[in-house]
């Protein structure tokens, strides 16, 4: 039976439950960052097929800032935090109280901003993951670039492709609560765990194997 198969409602349901704990955690992170309160949730969390995923960016070809990091530990796999270059900018902006530019490489404040960015989500979801399933896992250092979907995204797919067509997309918004007039910072989580760890995360979840 096919990995989409075997994650039913219910386990989308606990995942979704596990990355509103995750967000919590990281809405106190960033609020404490920046000195101010910040509200994080997250939508929804779906499966999608895989051109779905390019689409859900904008597209193959559209071009986007990307936080990119492996997971290590019992459970490997990849994590893109994608942000389009307007949101990620404004994220810049609310973190820093400075106007900063993406497309300038030599920015050090911006990367380190959407790094850090990057960090406190990935590191509180699979904080609450780990904590859910009892696996030891962990975030590498993120790495950021911008550059086209299809080319940021190819490798997690590549890999995924391995066992499934689908992908698991954690939608989130981030939200400046000490301003009425701040618009949400909206965007995708995309976890790719690796071949290897569907079976443990499986058993996580209560489902015993892929027969």
């Amino acid at each position: 039976m096919s990995f989409e198969e075997r994650l039913t409602a219910i386990h989308l349901d606990v995942l979704k439950e596990i990355g509103n704990i995750g967000a919590a955690h990281a809405a106190t992170s960033l609020s404490k960052l920046l000195d101010r309160k910040v509200d994080m949730h997250v939508p929804a969390v779906r499966l999608v097929e895989f051109d779905e995923v390019m689409e859900l960016a904008g597209g193959a070809e559209n071009e986007v800032v990307s936080v990119f990091l492996r997971i290590e530990g019992e459970a490997p796999g990849s994590i893109f935090f994608i942000l389009s270059p307007e949101q990620a900018e404004l994220f810049i902006s609310q973190m820093t109280g400075i106007p900063s530019s993406i497309y300038d490489g030599s920015d050090e404040l911006a990367i380190s901003a959407l790094q850090e960015l990057g960090n406190i989500l990935s590191g509180s979801y699979l904080t609450a993951l780990s904590d859910f399933t009892n696996l030891d896992i962990y975030p590498s250092v993120p790495s950021l670039s911008l550059d086209m979907v299809g080319a940021i995204l190819s490798f997690g797919l590549i890999e995924l492709s391995q066992v499934s067509d689908q992908a698991i997309v954690i939608e989130t918004s981030l939200t400046d609560c000490s301003d009425d007039k701040s618009a949400p910072i909206e965007g995708h989580f995309f976890l790719f765990p690796d071949p290897q760890s569907y079976l443990p995360l499986f058993k996580s979840l209560g489902v015993s194997s892929y027969e």
